[in-house]
């Protein structure tokens, strides 16, 4: 089997930003008993900024400008780094750096030689540790938190398990801090509006993701294929517990029984939308119920600025956004031909205005 595990800055530093060597030991054990019984286990981990504050001695709540979080990153990486290393050397295991952006996900060749690379390095025996490039990393193209990244990897190696570690033991039917009565949810088959809603927002001061992020990551990974586990990263054995399929051990998100293709998962995943395009009811049909592209004849309206190429999502009559994907016009262009017929549009004008192959129908 192979698992990606996520482990989150709240779990492994202390109050005061500090990496906490104990818990991140305590997590590598476990990632070498699942060596140990013949599962490759790729390691994402964030912490690096939480890392470099202290070392700057900057406060421990985190820096809002990008230009100061690419310098602390850039000096907490190795540190957190060489904590890895000897942890996983006391299983035995020898671990590799892996710093990845989203552009790795978005251009193919890129896509490809990022696979390649994990892919060797599980084929060597390493244990890959993998985090953002957050150092060089464009604010505004960055994955915002390590969660999707991480399903978007097990996506990218064709992975059978994806463990987000948290601060939590799973999620729970309401905040535990104000309703003693909250419980936990072991399963999840379909993460619905409400479910998301329920997962609140940012956790830590120190992190940037929270349960919201942990189960948008699930969802990825249903929509790939992989089973999802959302755990307490203290809990003992979590690992190994996730991979047996432990009663307990956290929230599961099942897996859909239709693999999402990768360029399709990129396009409702990996890729923010520029705009929104609303389409008539015929067309909104058509799109979910026969798999067609959209005409600019199913066009009623176009919201936002955006260029030829880039991401949209598409919304019904009723204003609710049901698919998502990437527009062959300019928003402008758009605007001059919606409503019209094939027949009806200016010679050299694309007669698709999303191609199915560029079309995501969401859930």
């Amino acid at each position: 089997m192979i698992v990606v595990a996520k482990v989150g800055t709240s779990s492994i530093t202390d109050d005061d930003g500090m990496i906490d060597e104990d818990a991140i030991r305590k997590f590598c054990a476990e990632v070498a008993e699942l060596r140990q019984l013949g599962h490759r286990v790729v390691v994402v981990t964030s912490g690096a900024i939480a890392a470099g504050l202290p070392a700057l001695g900057l406060s421990a709540s985190r820096p809002r400008d990008a230009v100061t979080l690419q310098a602390v990153s850039a000096v907490g990486q190795s540190r957190l780094m060489r904590v890895y290393d000897a942890a996983l050397a006391e299983g035995g295991l020898i671990g590799g750096q892996v710093l990845l952006a989203p552009l790795d996900f978005m251009v193919r060749q890129q896509y490809l030689h990022a696979r390649s690379t994990l892919t060797r390095l599980l084929g060597l025996g390493v244990v890959p540790v993998v985090n953002e490039n957050d150092a060089i990393a464009d604010d505004e193209i960055r994955f915002g938190d390590n969660d999707r990244m991480a399903a978007l990897v097990a996506h990218l190696i064709g992975a059978d398990l994806l463990v987000l570690l948290t601060d939590q033991p799973g999620l729970l039917t309401a905040d535990p801090r104000f309703d003693a009565e909250a419980s936990l949810i072991e399963e999840i088959v379909e993460v619905d509006h409400t479910l998301e809603a329920m997962a609140g927002g940012v956790g830590s001061e120190r992190g940037s993701g929270g349960m919201a992020s942990k189960l948008a990551a699930a969802k990825i990974a249903a929509w790939s294929g992989v089973r999802a586990v959302i755990a307490k990263a203290d809990r003992a054995n979590v690992l190994v517990d996730a991979v047996t399929g432990s009663s307990g051990v956290g929230t599961v998100v099942v897996p859909r029984t239709k693999r999402l293709p990768a360029r399709k998962l990129w396009i409702a995943f990996a890729v923010g939308s520029s705009g929104t395009i609303v389409v008539d009811q015929g067309a909104k049909a058509a799109l979910v119920d026969r798999g067609v592209s959209l005409l600019p004849a199913g066009v009623t309206g176009v919201k936002g600025s955006f260029e030829a190429d880039d991401a949209v999502e598409i919304a019904g009559p009723d204003g609710a956004v049901f698919a998502k994907g990437l527009c062959r016009l300019d928003a402008a262009g758009l605007r001059e031909v919606s409503g019209r017929r094939t027949y009806e549009l200016p010679e050299g004008i694309t007669h698709e205005v999303v191609h199915r192959d560029d079309l995501v129908v969401l859930p």
